[in-house]
């Protein structure tokens, strides 16, 4: 079955797929998201099914984005974002290794998935309406809860406590085609300035322009600033991020192709694998020893693959969940190998888990 949809470039590194709007625009920009129709050819058959066949996930990532996905000089995937490919991985075939990572603009990330390049996304993607039913995504449990930022010099007289009004006659920089564009837009117009908007294909873009200074402020989610700030921060500049609270919501997580359910609790429960190992202190050092111990209680025992278990109906083996946390981790260890060490910590954040005040949760393995 052909169906044709129209996709947009679309992310914060991923937004959405709406253009800047109004009578009068508060910023112009330099590029247009570039729009497709695109032909989508829905498998006839199960994807759980042919991924298992094929014997191999094919992960969409940024393979730019510091701390989520990064590519590094012999090919592999480093961060948070891979790592969740690996989990997935690890769930359906016992092996966290069994992967295909596919590096992706934003431009390319939904027209790959439309089209079946990649099973599914760990991109930085944020979960929108427009992206839920007319781009026909549908997206897995948030991973990372994030809201767009500004970064600018504080030789320029900005600091952590400015506000978009202080942006007004700047020249500010993102990416084309996402909801960053939107965002920007719309805070600039709520706060009456006028600002001149560049955007550019690729954030690496967006980045080198602010340091030779073509770019005053660039704007995109918090923590790939942060990570920009860690990385490519030159000696003797300060780089500023504000304002305290986000223009916006950003919730990032997996995000696959509509209709495929039995593949969507895959990759849904694997995330949630990880969240609930996380809030009952099993991680990949202790797990052994914890099925030993007779330490754990029924949920966990369940989720690990013993009595009770649940996951040879979703058509994984009863250990699935016990690979992912024992080849990859949980969800505490997976943010603090590849985030904490940019200075995003979980700590008073909406990434905390549920129990320390935050909005990481799952629901009951049951």
């Amino acid at each position: 079955m052909a169906l044709t949809l129209v996709a947009a470039a679309c992310g914060s590194d991923d937004g959405d797929d709406t253009e800047a709007d109004g009578d009068e625009p508060a910023a112009t920009t330099e590029a247009a998201a570039p729009v497709t129709e695109v032909e989508l050819v829905q498998a006839e058959g199960d994807l759980l099914d042919a991924i298992i066949d094929r014997g191999e996930l094919k992960c969409g990532v940024s393979g730019s984005a510091v701390a989520f996905s990064e590519t590094q000089p012999d090919g592999s995937q480093t961060g948070f974002d891979a790592d969740y490919c690996r989990a997935v991985a690890a769930a359906i075939f016992g092996d966290a290794d069994a992967v295909e990572f596919v590096p992706l603009t934003a431009a390319e990330r939904f027209t790959a998935v439309q089209t079946g390049a990649v099973d599914v996304l760990m991109r930085n993607t944020t979960w929108t309406q427009g992206r839920d039913t007319e781009v026909g995504m549908d997206f897995g449990p948030t991973t990372y809860y994030d809201g767009q930022q500004l970064m600018a010099r504080a030789s320029d007289g900005f600091s952590g406590s400015s506000q978009v009004a202080d942006i007004a006659g700047a020249v500010v920089c993102t990416n084309a085609g996402t909801t960053t564009e939107q965002n920007i837009a719309d805070a600039a117009a709520a706060a009456g300035i006028e600002m001149r908007l560049d955007t550019f294909e690729d954030f690496d873009i967006v980045t080198t322009n602010f340091i030779q200074g073509a770019c005053d402020v660039i704007t995109t989610d918090g923590s790939a600033l942060v990570g920009r700030k860690a990385n490519q921060q030159p000696d003797g500049e300060e780089w500023v991020i504000f304002p305290p609270t986000p223009i916006s919501k950003e919730p990032l997580g997996p995000t696959y192709g509509q209709n495929q359910s039995r593949f969507a609790d895959v990759v849904n429960w694997t995330v949630y694998a990880t969240i609930i190992a996380d809030e009952k202190g099993i991680d990949s050092g202790n797990i052994d020893a914890r099925l030993g111990d007779g330490s754990l209680d029924a949920e966990a025992v369940r989720l690990l693959g013993g009595e009770g278990e649940l996951q040879t109906a979703m058509g994984l083996s009863a250990n699935a969940f016990y690979n992912v946390i024992a080849q990859v981790g949980n969800y505490d260890e997976i943010y603090s190998r590849h985030l904490n060490p940019v200075g995003l910590s979980r700590e008073g954040s909406a990434n905390a888990g549920w129990l320390d005040g935050g909005l990481i949760y799952a629901p009951p393995a049951r």
